[in-house]
């Protein structure tokens, strides 16, 4: 009976957040059909080649203009509802875990439908800042696989790779784990690596493209990590030079 009430929870909480997804992608799209429309109509003395041209221009720009919307409007959701998650243990049944969904679920319809035109750009970093991330000054953002945003801290200058994930949830015996990542200042982290729930980064360190660093991980400032799972170059040296 439990696990039925709970599939019907999640069936539940699955078709609301669809019904939400489609208010925001609804609202965000409405600045540019508004625009193709007045297109349309202001064009209506055109013959018909010339007035699909300037249609088609239109619809590419109202892209861009939902691009932009969908993220000040998710921002805004987050910040009015104060939709910040907190470290700590949630059952899967509590409030905590429909929250981490929730967040979560804003993201990602950023993510899937125009996070790619904004990577690498400062408004990769103006979005992480609107979902409660602490981004320093000219940090560069080149992944959209990230999650719990406002458990993520971002020092100046630093770069995260293409492709690279940063998550701060882990699931566990029945329960969802949350807990803080921080990396420091002009830190590097490479292509398709992986940070995982507790990472603290030091200024100036570097994870090497395809690096995985497990739960609560320690990077020393300056160091290097590298391969899966994640070593310390330096400890590796010490090892080496110890045995040699």
């Amino acid at each position: 009976m439990k696990t039925f009430i709970m599939a019907v929870g999640q069936l539940f909480l699955t078709f609301s957040l669809y019904i939400l997804g489609a208010l925001l992608i609804g609202m965000s799209a409405f600045p540019g059909v508004l625009f193709c429309y007045h297109i349309w109509v202001k064009t209506a003395e055109l013959s018909s080649i010339p007035r699909i041209l300037f249609l088609s221009f239109s619809i590419g720009a109202s892209y861009f203009i939902y691009g932009l919307t969908i993220i000040i409007l998710v921002g805004l959701l987050r910040i009015i509802f104060r939709l910040n998650l907190k470290e700590g243990e949630y059952k899967l049944n509590s409030f905590g875990l429909v929250k981490w969904f929730v967040v979560n679920s804003l993201y990602y319809v950023v993510s899937i439908t125009f996070m790619d035109f904004i990577l690498l750009t400062p408004l990769a970093s103006m979005f992480y800042r609107l979902m409660g991330a602490r981004v320093g000054k000219n940090v560069q953002i080149n992944s959209k696989f990230g999650a719990d945003l406002s458990l993520l801290e971002i020092g100046d200058g630093t770069v995260i790779g293409g492709h690279s994930t940063v998550i701060c949830h882990s699931f566990e015996r029945g329960k969802l784990i949350l807990k803080k990542v921080k990396i420091g200042k002009r830190v590097v982290v490479g292509l398709n690596s992986v940070i995982l729930p507790g990472c603290e980064i030091g200024d100036g360190a570097l994870v090497s493209a395809g690096a995985v660093l497990g739960k609560n991980v320690k990077v020393e400032p300056k160091d290097v990590y590298f391969g899966v799972p994640g070593q310390s170059a330096r400890e590796r040296h010490a090892e080496n030079e110890n045995k040699a």
